[in-house]
């Protein structure tokens, strides 16, 4: 295949003036590598499967041919108000929001204006979903693969299956997310939807082996378009990948420091859970008083479009995010991506980074790690062909004390910022236990004491993880903390609370999701006889154990153990008879005198009744 030269107007199959028009207006003077590859395969009709970089212009490259077919076939046959045309499968809301977005840009010229598009994302009932569709039709679907799923099996009154019968393309963005997303069994469904006789594009950051899966069932004889700007690389071509290595109590210090020391005016900083997000929004908001910090993660519903605009309107902005923002997002002027932990797996790194130095502008992104860490660079280098370069920061001794003070401040305050707190800490704790990479980033390896001094916690949570030398290198407060008497700002809450405390009193049990704090109190006397006891059954156990070991050694007769009893194959078999029969009686699908029958009792069969 013959390299295009970059420019719109000479691909092979020359793009309309409308869609021509729109590009020139969007500012986007030449092709990318994958535009140029994937758009004239597309327009000969044939099946598509594109891997590139992230942030290499994939959203054009699906979204130029859809138009471009929908467009062909008008010229001959006008397309009716409820036939679709196209549809693409994206997998989550920000970034069918942003394909949205993009595609309504094009259908907003006059020539286009006659396609209609619908956004199936949920965050509504599904019952508005088709009511909107029925009402105002629509020839385009951007939609995440659960409420496209539930629409299809939508038996009666929308009939999604026959509105798809001539289907032109489907767009399967960022596939391989779909994917780790565990959107296999729903997106098969879909398939089996659409007709066969239709165009296909997949588009990935990644080729994994489920893609490939994915390939073989969804597409018909795919050309294979892979697209990077580096051989050498896995990132975007003006990315710069660096890493700092620091002690666990100074991560959040060296990551204030860092900012303040970079005049940062947009970046993202990802962070390992949810909770972590909620936490450390409400902290770093009074860590940063000179910039604006926003949160943002998966467990949220309609507040995720607002928060995201914001960050896109702001001039100098924070958003702290979850891997739910790692993907496909579209966000001008981000010049720095943070991570205040490895992600969860190698290739979440590449997309993660890949947030930055999209369509051809620079960008940085820095990750925090700990010295048991520092085999994570080589891992990344190999793994992914991702080349990091090592930064120095120098911290002032003070800024620790200085953010631990209004940290633990925060907390005192509002008993939910103390909440908050060790949510964030226990659930990171759990997360990093499930690493991908767990034989390079060990739970073992960490000094819990140290990380929890980071998060600025009161006191160290009761988990099983935590040992007792983390006491020693736990930094709390200057002044000890009865947590009990930690107060909620929102009246409700602290009404709550106290009713709580109260049962505690009395009790001794706390009443809530949480588990017991401490079991019922007993009577002292009852307590210690009852270990009495146990010591004695335990001493008793023991004694048994050495008169059977030295009977061994002395070679004397010694009984066997008990075995329990062991039950053939037809035993069970005929138990398991026995239990359906019974079943079947109380379902009343047989009458008592068959059960009897089928299990043999008969009449007399046993005592008389005057016996």
């Amino acid at each position: 295949m013959p390299r295009p030269s970059g420019k719109w107007t000479e691909l092979s199959t020359p793009l309309s003036a409308p869609v021509l028009e729109v590009i020139k207006r969007l500012g986007f003077d030449k092709m990318t590598p994958v535009q140029g590859a994937t758009i004239p395969l597309l327009l000969s009709y044939k099946d598509v499967a594109a891997e590139a970089v992230t942030g290499s212009g994939k959203t054009l490259a699906f979204l130029v041919p859809l138009l471009e077919l929908l467009l062909k076939r008008k010229r001959s046959e006008t397309w009716k108000k409820h036939e679709i045309g196209a549809v693409i499968v994206s997998p989550t809301r920000e970034l069918a929001t942003q394909i949205h977005d993009v595609l309504s840009e094009f259908l907003a010229h006059d020539e286009l204006r006659c396609f209609r598009q619908k956004m199936l994302i949920g965050g509504n009932s599904v019952e508005e979903d088709v009511m909107s569709i029925l009402k105002q039709g629509a020839n385009i679907l951007v939609a995440t693969p659960g409420r496209l799923q539930d629409l299809f099996e939508r038996k009666g009154d929308l009939n999604l299956a026959a509105k798809v019968k001539n289907l032109e393309l489907l767009v399967l963005d960022e596939a391989d997310r779909l994917l780790d997303m565990g959107f296999e069994a729903t997106i098969n469904t879909i398939l089996a939807y659409l007709p066969r006789q239709r165009r296909t594009g997949l588009f990935s950051a990644t080729q994994t082996k489920e893609v490939k899966d994915l390939m073989r069932a969804g597409l018909r004889n795919p050309v294979l378009v892979s697209v990077r700007e580096k051989a050498t690389t896995s990132t975007p071509k003006l990315l710069q990948n660096y890493y700092l290595i620091v002690e666990p109590e100074q991560k959040m210090v060296a990551m204030l420091e860092f900012i303040g020391s970079q005049q940062i005016k947009k970046a993202m900083l990802f962070l390992p859970t949810c909770a972590c997000v909620e936490y450390w929004s409400v902290a770093m908001a009074a860590l940063l008083p000179s910039m604006q910090v926003l949160g943002l993660h998966g467990k949220m519903k309609s507040q995720r479009f607002g928060i995201l605009q914001s960050f896109r309107e702001a001039d100098s902005a924070l958003l702290l995010c979850t891997d739910v923002l790692a993907r496909g997002v579209d966000i001008p002027e981000v010049d720095w991506v943070l991570q205040w932990d490895p992600p969860s797996s190698a290739a979440a790194f590449v997309h993660r980074v890949g947030r930055t130095a999209r369509q051809g502008s620079e960008g940085n992104a820095l990750i925090i790690l700990l010295p048991t860490e520092d085999a994570y660079v080589d891992f990344l280098t190999r793994n992914q062909k991702v080349a990091l370069k090592e930064v120095e920061l120098e911290i002032p001794e003070a800024r620790l004390a200085e953010t631990l003070r209004t940290l633990h401040q925060l907390q005192k305050t509002d008993r939910a910022t103390f909440d908050q707190a060790n949510r964030a800490f226990v659930s990171h704790v759990q997360a990093y236990s499930k690493h991908e990479c767990n034989l390079i980033l060990r739970l073992k390896d960490l000094d819990l004491g140290k990380v929890a001094t980071s998060y600025g916690l009161l006191q160290l949570p009761r988990m099983p993880e935590m040992k007792p030398q983390f006491k020693e290198t736990f930094q709390g407060p200057e002044q000890l903390v009865d947590v009990f008497k930690l107060a909620y700002k929102d009246k409700q809450k602290q009404a709550s609370f106290q009713a709580k405390l109260k049962t505690y009193a009395e009790t001794g049990e706390w009443k809530g999701k949480k588990k017991l704090i401490r079991k019922k109190t007993i009577p002292w006397e009852q307590a210690s006889k009852a270990r009495e006891e146990r010591k004695e059954i335990r001493k008793k156990r023991r004694e048994k154990k050495q008169v059977r070991k030295a009977a061994i050694e002395a070679g004397e007769a010694v009984p066997a153990k008990k075995k329990r009893t062991k039950y053939s194959q037809e035993d069970l078999e005929e138990l398991a008879n026995d239990i359906r029969l019974l079943k079947k009686v109380k379902r009343k699908k047989i009458t008592e005198e068959e059960y009897d029958d089928k299990m043999g009792i008969k009449d007399g069969d046993g005592l008389d009744d005057s016996e």
